[in-house]
């Protein structure tokens, strides 16, 4: 369901998810929305504009995101974690900020203090997924970074690697085998904080 507000303004990097977005507004029907690419790094959007920022599971600069927001503007991130599927990571021996120092979401909270947001709050989600079968866990292991060595260093570099041991993956099945499917579990980080 879509939130009631004059305007919302989603934006992505993706073409193809930016087109993917237009298709379903379509569907939606709604007037107060707009999609346009962007990178969330390098904003262009009007200072002193939106009363929320919501950014998911992407990179941020805090800088650009409080020149945006309008004074007592609110900041919601919510992000994957380091610590995001560790025990599959674990198995591995690798895996998305497998060997960062840091966690993003620590990262992240201090970025945000040092842009001058106030009562920033740091919140840890810890969610369970279930896979049906084999082949759809696999999916979401060639499709997204968890296994591959995708940490602050290689996103520099551009480094993915997406090969998986199969006799690995099959332990984590075996135990990780229950009535309602292959468990994942999953580790995300949510930061709250106003201008």
């Amino acid at each position: 369901e879509f939130p009631e507000a004059l305007e919302i303004v989603g934006t992505d990097f993706s073409p193809e998810m930016i087109r993917t977005a237009m298709e379903n507004l379509k569907k939606s029907k709604k007037e107060n929305i707009k999609f346009r690419m962007m990178d969330n790094l390098n904003m262009d959007t009007e200072d002193n504009y939106f009363d929320i920022v919501v950014a998911r599971n992407t990179c941020i600069d805090a800088r650009q995101i409080y020149k945006t927001l309008k004074k007592d503007g609110l900041l919601l991130v919510r992000g994957v974690d380091k610590l995001d599927c560790w025990q599959l990571k674990r198995l591995f021996n690798r895996g998305q900020a497998f060997n960062d120092t840091k966690p993003i979401s620590q990262m992240d909270y201090e970025n945000i203090l040092d842009a001058g947001f106030k009562n920033v709050e740091l919140i840890p989600i810890y969610e369970r997924e279930y896979y049906k079968t084999k082949d759809d866990l696999m999916a979401l292991l060639l499709k997204t970074p968890i296994l591959s060595d995708f940490s602050e260093e290689h996103k520099k570099n551009n480094i993915i690697e997406n090969n998986i041991d199969m006799q690995i993956l099959n332990q984590y099945i075996e135990n990780n085998t229950t009535n309602k499917g292959i468990l994942l579990r999953r580790r995300y980080y949510g930061i709250v904080a106003s201008k």
